[in-house]
Formats: C-alpha cells, structure tokens, sequence
C-alpha cells in the first residue's frame, strides 16, 4: 500500500484525492492546502489526515509518495523538498513557468534518485495510447505528421490566466507533450502563431485564446496544433497521425454511442464530454496507477522529469516565434 501526501487541495488536488481513495494499492495518508478549508473538506471526503504544514506530512516515515498539485509557482519548492525527504513525487504540470527554475530543480534533485512523474495525463488516455502504440508498431508505416486539436469550452476566469503563465504554457503544453509523444523524432523547430478573438478580457490581459503551433523534427515531420478557447459544442480533443501507409485517427468522446436518425435529423448524437474531468477521467485514473506501479514494483516512470522540461521548452521556443514572427530553432 503506497501512503500518499497531496500538497494542494483545489479543483485538480480534489480530483486526484477521489482517485487515490479509488486506488486498490494507494491511501491518502494527509492533505495540505494553504487554505484549510479546502483541505479539511478532501480530508473529510477521504479519511486522510489534515497538515499543519507541508514539513508534518514529510516526516512520516509511513508516507512514501508525494502528488502535488498545488498553484504552479509552488511547485519546484515542494518537488525539491518532498524528494529531499526521500519522497516519490507526482507533480502536475507544469513543474514552473521559468526554464531556469526548472534546470535548478533538476540539479537539485536528479541524484537522489526518488522516482519522479510529472502530470502528462493525455498519455493515459485509452484511445491516445491505442493509436500511440498502433503507430509505433508499424501499422501505418512511417509517420510523418501529427495533427492535434485541443478545444476548451470556454475563457478562464481573469484571475487564473493572470496566473496560468499564458495558453502556451497552461493549455498548450499537454498538446507539446503529446506532440513528442506521437512524433518517432524531437522537435527541433516551432512556428507559431496566436490572437485574441474569442474575448475582450482576454485582449485586456494581453493574452491569447487562439493559437496554431507547427513542430518539426530535423528530418522534416511535422506536428501541427490546433488551440481554441471558446469551443461551443464542447471539450474537443481529436488525434490524427498520418503514415506513409494510412492514418490512425482518436476522435472526441461523447456520453452515449447512441444516434437518432430522423426526418429532420441525421446521425444525431450526444454531445462531447463538457470539459477535462469528464473526457480524461479514464487518463487520470490510469496515470495514478502507473505512478503507483513505478513506486511500488520498479516499473519505469512513464512521463519523466526530462518530459516535463521538454514541454516548456517547447512553450518557450513558441512564445519566441510570436514575439519574432519566425521559425525558432531549438538548440
């Protein structure tokens, strides 16, 4: 049984709590939020114990896992202390907003050798990590370009994107993860291009809410990314990889199979799941027991430390492209 502290007791660290009480092999040993209700209200909702501070929780012997999912600027703090202690760390993306954070985090951490993952949950997904391994045995060749669409239902709130590091680095970032997931190559090239169109707080924030990224790898695939803020049908999340053989395809979930074909209407269905709680709740659940499985049983961590660092490069060389207009080459 692998006892767990969560550090961070919000919308995503109440999630994760109802998937670790789920978990046959995992507990939530104690919680911690900077704002104690919160953490009081999971705690009453899983058993576990409430921390006064983050140093309580990292004393028992007993936990041997921390999953953190706390506000990103909290992140490389509690990561480098919850291994420091010789704690497993689940860390959700991204692990900060400052690739020099970042790298000093690692420096910090990469020889005390705790199994470290990072929350990439889009790898989970049943039908991404299908079409993944369809890919990668072959069955539609060599692939060559990769096309993700990525579509919220709607704007934030004012206050989270002042926060959230900009939609490169907030929402983008799980479509650069799983860029290089699919891709046989790094990206070694980005180009993007983004506006404000969807919202006028949006425009008075001097953010973004549509964008289209384009990866290349130095022999020339490609991966193309689609973001959009204001989707009104839904949460849209589609995958094509296209081969020299075919093309594997994972399209948007819906509620029911079902379909209603009328005289006024043809091929009806359900609408798409409404947001990422709904669409991804197999991919969290299935992140959580690979972490557990990784701490556990010496499996290998399925997103790493380097995987998450990779993604903010990616964001980073992205935000270089618009402020420059140009291809940015990685180094």
């Amino acid at each position: 049984m692998l006892r767990i502290a969560l550090f961070g007791c919000g919308r995503i660290g109440r999630m994760h709590a109802g998937y670790v009480r789920a978990h046959p092999r995992a507990q939530l040993a104690w919680v911690f939020d900077v704002h104690r209700p919160a953490a009081e209200a999971v705690a009453a909702e899983t058993g576990a114990r409430v921390a006064e501070t983050v140093e309580e929780a990292l004393a028992d012997p007993s936990v041997g896992a921390v999953l953190i999912a706390s506000s990103t600027d909290t992140h490389v703090d509690l990561l480098t202390r919850s291994a420091r202690a010789g704690k497993a760390v689940f860390c959700e993306k991204p692990i900060d907003l400052d690739i020099r954070k970042v790298d000093a985090c690692w420096e910090a951490v990469r020889d005390l050798g705790v199994p470290i993952q990072i929350g990439f949950n889009r790898r989970f997904d049943p039908s991404f990590a299908s079409l993944a391994r369809r890919a990668r045995a072959g069955e539609i060749g060599e692939v060559r370009q990769v096309i993700i669409t990525s579509r919220d239902p709607d704007v934030p709130s004012d206050e989270y994107m002042k926060v959230a590091g900009g939609l490169l680095r907030d929402m983008t970032i799980h479509d650069f993860d799983m860029a290089r997931f699919l891709l046989p190559e790094e990206p070694v090239a980005v180009f993007a291009v983004a506006s404000a169109l969807v919202d006028e707080r949006v425009r008075r924030l001097g953010e973004h809410d549509t964008a289209t990224v384009v990866l290349a790898t130095a022999s020339g695939k490609q991966a193309v990314i689609t973001n959009y803020r204001r989707a009104v049908y839904g949460y849209d999340q589609r995958i094509e990889v296209v081969g020299e053989k075919g093309m594997l395809r994972a399209e948007n979930r819906h509620p029911t199979t079902v379909e209603a074909w009328t005289a006024e209407r043809t091929r009806a269905r359900d609408p798409v799941l409404p947001f990422f709680v709904e669409r991804y709740r197999e991919a969290y659940a299935a992140e959580l027991d690979a972490f557990v499985r990784a701490v556990l049983d010496g499996e290998p961590v399925p997103v790493t430390f380097e995987d998450g660092r990779a993604a903010l490069r990616l964001a980073d060389a992205a935000y270089e492209s618009l402020a420059t207009g140009r291809l940015v080459r990685l180094a």
